[in-house]
Formats: structure tokens, C-alpha cells, sequence
């Protein structure tokens, strides 16, 4: 006998709780996320097991949500507020959730509500990205305004809010342009 239970190639529901409970003391996770993520130890562990495994791990996923341990709503307001805060554009904050498995309603629903904070989310995102990034009035040399361009573009920001921010003088200009939006 290991850590992780028999070695048989049989795989219980408590080796499966507690893959789950591992992963969710270090990650915040979706419902889908974290069966994808058991799915695939079982299937590392003992391929065979697959399909037996399914309804095990379904029925620790309902719990857990019944349970309020998983919460769909509550990790996808978590991961669009932390993204916004780091320069993710909207565009990549919905991808990056869509590929966790959170439904597109959810992530419209947390992504509404960044707009009471900011009028434009990806306005302050931008302005977070050229910050993290050093673009911009946050440049230290001269700059190559079409390399610069192309960052915000690959980060999946509209021309529009790229040159905006781009066109600010200093940062205090970025931060005001942040608060008060493009209007």
C-alpha cells in the first residue's frame, strides 16, 4: 500500500475524495474543471477504471456543490476579478473560463459586473496590462509603437483602446483614464 491507496488497479471512492480534496486545497476550481482534472488521474492510474470511475466522481461533484465546496459563480467572480487586476482583456477572461468549463452565462454574469467598478473592464485591464508590461508612458527607453500595438492586439485589445492608452502622457494619465473611461 502507497499514499495514494492499492495499487490493484482498483480505484475507490475515497482515493477519488481525496484526489479531489488535494487539488481543491491548492486550486480554486470549476465543477467541470476538477472532473476533467480526477477523470485524468484515474486514467493515469488505471485506464480501465475510466468509466467505472464516472459515476463516482459525479456524485462527489454534486455534493461538493450542494455542499457549497464547489461554487461556479463564486470562482468565476474570483478569476474575472484577479484577471481584470493583472491586464487580462475581456476577451481572454471569457476564453481562459471557457476552457475551466464555466458556463458562458456565469462568465457574462461576472463580467457584467466588473462594469460597477470600472465603466470600461477593459479599459482598466489595458491600462493594468501596459503597466505590467511597461508599454507605453510606462517605457523606460524609446519605444516601437507598432511593436506596442501588437502587444495589446495579441492580448486581445481593440486598437481603439490601445492607442488610448498608448497616447497617455505619464502614468497619472493612465490611472485618470482608467477611472473616468474614453469618453
Amino acid at each position: 500500500m502507497t499514499d495514494e491507496g492499492p495499487r490493484s488497479g482498483e480505484i475507490g471512492a475515497e482515493l477519488i475524495e481525496r484526489w479531489a480534496l488535494d487539488y481543491l486545497a491548492r486550486y480554486a476550481s470549476s465543477a467541470a474543471n476538477l472532473r476533467r482534472v480526477l477523470r485524468r488521474r484515474v486514467r493515469r492510474r488505471a485506464p480501465t477504471e475510466v468509466a467505472a470511475s464516472a459515476p463516482v466522481i459525479d456524485a462527489l461533484l454534486a455534493r461538493y456543490c450542494q455542499s457549497g465546496l464547489l461554487d461556479d459563480v463564486a470562482y468565476a467572480a474570483g478569476r474575472v476579478q484577479s484577471l481584470q487586476r493583472h491586464g487580462a482583456s475581456v476577451r481572454a477572461i471569457r476564453a481562459r473560463l471557457a476552457a475551466k468549463g464555466v458556463a458562458a452565462e456565469i462568465v457574462a454574469d461576472a463580467i457584467g459586473a466588473l462594469r460597477e467598478d470600472a465603466p470600461d473592464p477593459d479599459l482598466a485591464a489595458a491600462c493594468a496590462f501596459a503597466r505590467r508590461r511597461r508599454l507605453g508612458p510606462y517605457r523606460r527607453g524609446p519605444g516601437d509603437r507598432l511593436r506596442e500595438l501588437g502587444a495589446f492586439a495579441r492580448a486581445g485589445f481593440s486598437r481603439r483602446i490601445a492607442e488610448a492608452v498608448l497616447r497617455c502622457a505619464d502614468a497619472a494619465a493612465v490611472e485618470a483614464l482608467s477611472r473616468n473611461g474614453l469618453g
